[in-house]
């Protein structure tokens, strides 16, 4: 493991600039920024969801995913650096399976909300959903693990079968969209 902070301002970055994992410095709107901040973003709200009551088997695969976004920002901001392996997108896979196993079938679309937690979650889905675009555009200028890409999408899936256990846990159900809802008050 690298070193730690012990001061957290240098002044380094006054000009407008931030140093990468490998020493380099580049602008701070940088993509390879813009994809690691939206990491950093995206872990943020999974910890506003986390800070929720919330059962324990979301708690516990949440926790994991927290660890699993330092180690793709970790990628993310050291050029050549790779981390993810596809046992972590399997873990997912395996989690999205048995979240999903006790949901009923979706026959309408869901408007994010349902209860605190279950509308943070849609949050961090969204979070996720742009890392995942940020993560796209950066593999057009830079080399980009292909796992991290699908450990995103399939992030951003698992999220959203969260999402629908947890409105569940918290109101018993969802917010369903209603087509038109609005159409008559024209």
């Amino acid at each position: 493991m690298g070193h730690r902070l012990s001061k957290i301002y240098t002044r380094t970055g006054d000009a407008g600039t931030t140093g990468l994992g490998d020493g380099s410095r580049v602008e701070k709107d940088d993509i390879r920024v813009e994809a690691y901040g939206t990491v950093d973003e995206l872990n943020s709200v999974v910890g506003m969801v986390l800070a929720r009551d919330l059962p324990a088997a979301v708690r516990d695969c949440l926790s994991d995913v927290q660890n699993d976004l330092f180690d793709l920002g970790g990628e993310f901001s050291t050029p050549g650096r790779r981390q993810l392996t596809q046992a972590y997108v399997d873990r997912l896979e395996q989690a999205l399976d048995t979240f999903n196993a006790g949901l009923p079938r979706l026959k309408e679309f869901i408007l994010p909300g349902g209860g605190p937690a279950a509308a943070t979650c849609h949050l961090a889905r969204t979070v996720c959903r742009r890392a995942e675009r940020r993560a796209i555009t950066l593999a057009r200028e830079a080399e980009v693990n292909p796992v991290a890409i699908a450990y995103l999408n399939r992030l951003s899936d698992l999220l959203f079968v969260v999402a629908r256990v947890l409105a569940r846990h918290e109101r018993g159900s969802e917010v369903l969209w209603e087509p038109g809802r609005n159409r008559g008050s024209e």
